[in-house]
């Protein structure tokens, strides 16, 4: 057995550990959820767990703030192994609701606000206006190479090809257009990006105005 045959097999080994973590926690997911009812509903209850003392956190009793607890975090790291295991280009899409059930647990934990998931909207536009974006991004260039059949990274070695083929035949007749030609190179490279952003921009416009 090669070096390569026993890296393979290590990977592959520590892999199987870290999806049969995941598909514990996702087995057990319905169990954690019920975890609550076996906390209790007197006011004023504590739990000693780890030497950690728990109490209602401002909640009316324990039982109730298990269970505001239980109906985030379970989502929560739901769909962070959706994110890490999952293969579709949209994928992080998923940041979106992770960051949502992020902010309403923070609430429930930290927030010393009287009110629960009130102001999740308000954090979340950062992000979204970040995310999405990026996903259409991904869509467009998805979009042109697999159903409009363009394929920049092709179209690109092409035009370099008969660029460069162009300038050998210059060369040959004794013409030398080494600057203009990189002018033009720079000026497409600034234009280009350019007229791309401003189309995605524009459709990202429209996405906005067809939702209202």
């Amino acid at each position: 057995m090669n070096a390569e045959e026993v890296i393979v097999k290590k990977k592959t080994r520590k892999r199987l550990w870290i999806e049969s973590i995941a598909v514990f926690f996702i087995i057990a997911s319905p169990f954690v959820f019920k975890a609550h009812d076996y906390f209790s509903k007197e006011p004023g209850a504590t739990v000693e767990f780890l030497g950690f003392v728990i109490d209602s956190n401002g909640f009316n009793n324990i039982n109730a703030f298990a269970w505001f607890f239980v109906s985030k975090f379970i989502p929560l790291y739901l769909l962070i192994i959706w994110f890490f295991t999952c293969k579709h280009w949209w994928y992080h899409i998923l940041l979106i609701p992770i960051c949502m059930y992020a902010f309403q647990l923070f609430e429930v934990l930290v927030s010393p606000d009287l009110n629960i998931d009130t102001k999740n909207v308000l954090w979340l536009l950062p992000i979204c206006m970040v995310v999405i974006p990026f996903v259409y991004f991904i869509r467009v260039k998805i979009y042109d190479k697999y159903v409009h059949g363009i394929d920049l990274e092709a179209m690109d070695a092409e035009l370099q090809y008969y660029k460069n083929r162009e300038k050998e035949q210059l060369e040959k007749a004794g013409i030398q257009m080494g600057d203009y030609s990189t002018s033009i190179d720079k000026e497409l490279s600034d234009v280009t990006p350019k007229r791309t952003l401003n189309n995605l921009l524009r459709g990202i416009q429209h996405s906005f105005r067809s939702l209202f």
